[in-house]
């Protein structure tokens, strides 16, 4: 039925990448070039290919009269788990063999309501059961698209890695039948990351003396591959993102350190709830922070949450970005960076940033996506009320120029739809053989 409802969608919704289309009349938040109060953006091919007070409409060109509306750049989620059909390899402390990739559900009904809430874009991690957990993979919200089209082709491959309660509790106490497994303490998870790039260090030693040797045209064997040790190397030569599920200030200084130590980066800071603590070392590392608005006490880890949080650690120089986290709240994300004008003063553009551009850069895909720019994908969306009031609805959605949401179709193709869900269940209890009762035989 998923399947179905995402192939009607796509067929009648999309526009047609070969069609120009300009969107006139809107209120334009480029967000990082100002807002256009009566503007319009030319789409060609997928790209934004014009953004200006009045544009010109090449023939052929649909117009999208969008008087009234906001159009801004599609919203960025830099820590989700949707689409993915298993979260934790939990068996093991390092698991950086296994990959999100392998387990991504085109059907799964919360990319479209993520879609629905404006998310064009969105990093999907592995879980935090380990200290060193699996390969994660960014998304587009390609509704009724296949597995690997949903995948964001040239973005950097990430890494999720975890602190605190989560991987060491999974060493405490036995979790479904499981045994116990090592670390069981914060000290044995700094420990097992540490251990694991000591390894990786002596195996990217091993390769590079191969490949020395094989330059110079010696017959020598290349080492065993490792395919735990693989993506840890891709970290250490800054081919792989490290993205750190923490809480507590006291462990984002660790793995800090530990990664200055070994010459990496972290480059999400993730949740990070008590990053306004150590903001300037968070800083001076160069990592960043994606955090939630307001969440916090649902464990003793997050007791020392404020909802000041992300806009003391951008006044202090941090590059900040809001996640979910959560199918549910990944639809509303534009009325949480609203909640950081009240919480920390921050200006609308600078709340906006925290779901579009400074995920953009977080995931190194800025260049693609965040803003309204000339040479960008045509990821947009369009509100009927500013996206920063908690009124505001999400009208269409575009991503690479093609419309994957349209609210006023949607609503018109429920009843359909629902006609033919319950035509669909009337036929399986039509189909379903009569029950007997005992003795009685079944009818030939």
């Amino acid at each position: 039925m998923r399947a179905l409802l995402g192939l009607l969608i796509a067929a009648g919704l999309q526009l047609g990448a070969q069609s120009p289309i300009l969107i006139q009349n809107a209120t334009v938040l480029t967000v990082t070039k100002g807002t256009l109060h009566t503007g319009s953006v030319l789409i060609r091919e997928g790209k934004i290919a014009e953004v200006g007070e009045k544009v010109m409409a090449p023939p052929g060109t649909k117009v999208v009269d969008a008087n009234g509306l906001f159009l801004m750049p599609g919203i960025i989620d830099c820590h989700s788990h949707i689409a993915a059909d298993s979260i934790n390899e939990s068996g093991v402390s390092v698991a950086s063999m296994v990959g999100i990739s392998d387990v991504l559900n085109p059907e799964a009904i919360a990319i479209y309501r993520a879609l629905a809430g404006g998310v064009t874009t969105a990093n999907i991690l592995h879980g935090s059961a380990d200290a060193i957990g699996g390969k994660c993979t960014v998304i587009k919200t390609r509704w009724g698209k296949s597995a690997s089209e949903l995948v964001f082709e040239g973005a950097k491959p990430g890494i999720k890695f975890a602190l605190g309660e989560n991987p060491k509790r999974r060493g405490a106490v036995t979790i479904n039948a499981a045994p116990p497994r090592y670390p069981s303490t914060r000290m044995g998870v700094e420990d097992v990351i540490r251990e694991a790039f000591t390894e990786a260090k002596a195996y990217q030693k091993e390769w590079n003396e191969y490949r020395a040797k094989a330059e110079k045209g010696e017959n020598v064997l290349p080492p065993r591959p490792d395919l735990k040790l693989e993506p840890l190397v891709e970290v250490l030569e800054g081919k792989r993102l490290v993205h750190a599920h923490c809480y507590r200030s006291d462990e984002i200084l660790m793995l800090l350190s530990v990664a200055d130590e070994f010459g990496f980066k972290i480059r999400t800071l993730q949740h990070v709830l008590e990053g306004y603590k150590v903001a300037k070392e968070i800083a001076a590392h160069g990592a960043g922070a994606s955090t939630f608005a307001d969440w916090w006490a649902y464990k003793v880890e997050a007791f020392d949450a404020i909802p000041y949080n992300a806009a003391v650690m951008v006044r202090k120089g941090v590059l900040v970005s809001l996640n979910s986290d959560d199918a549910e709240l990944m639809r509303h994300l534009n009325g949480e960076a609203a909640k950081m004008m009240k919480y920390g003063g921050l200006s609308e553009d600078e709340a906006l940033s925290l779901i579009t551009i400074n995920p953009a850069k977080q995931l190194e895909i800025d260049n693609r996506v965040g803003s309204i720019e000339a040479g960008k994908d045509a990821d947009l969306v369009l509100y009927d009320k500013h996206p920063l009031s908690n009124f505001a609805k999400v009208q269409k959605v575009f991503i690479d120029g093609n419309l994957y949401f349209d609210r006023e179709k949607d609503l018109a193709e429920r009843p359909a739809l629902d006609a033919q869900k319950k035509g669909l269940i009337e036929k399986q209890k039509q189909d379903q053989p009569k029950r007997v009762g005992p003795g009685s035989r079944r009818p030939s």
